[in-house]
């Protein structure tokens, strides 16, 4: 029988999501570091697909990626229409939009410093 792995730290998480992100080509990824500004998590992470089937194909891959790798199961919300998936991966947050809904929503100047470049 395999060795459990240990839980990932928020930055190693941080580091699988993003991998994974790029993997699938998710487009216009921003990471925003939470820590010290809420208590939901350590990282948000904001990305964008193409269409609803490719924001849901992202997100099911990431959640996926996250289960076999660290044996983490992650709440998700939003995944059937395909518009604004939710995945709550513990001290990661992620969320991926399809273009005009992420633009109507916003969330990236919600959450980032008045002047802080996306990376």
């Amino acid at each position: 029988m395999p060795a459990q792995p240990d839980a990932p730290t928020s930055a190693e998480l941080l580091a699988r999501v993003l991998a994974s992100l790029d993997d699938d080509k998710a487009e216009e990824i921003v990471q925003i570091d939470l820590r010290g500004k809420s208590s939901i998590a350590d990282y948000m992470v904001i990305a964008s697909g193409r269409s609803s089937r490719q924001v849901a194909a992202i997100s099911e891959k990431l959640a996926e990626r996250l289960k076999e790798d660290y044996r983490l199961s992650c709440k998700m919300e939003g995944k059937d229409t395909g518009d604004w998936v939710l995945i709550d991966a513990g001290d990661v947050i992620v969320h991926v939009f399809r273009p005009e809904v992420r633009e109507f929503y916003q969330l990236e100047k919600m959450w980032m410093p008045a002047g802080a470049a996306a990376r």
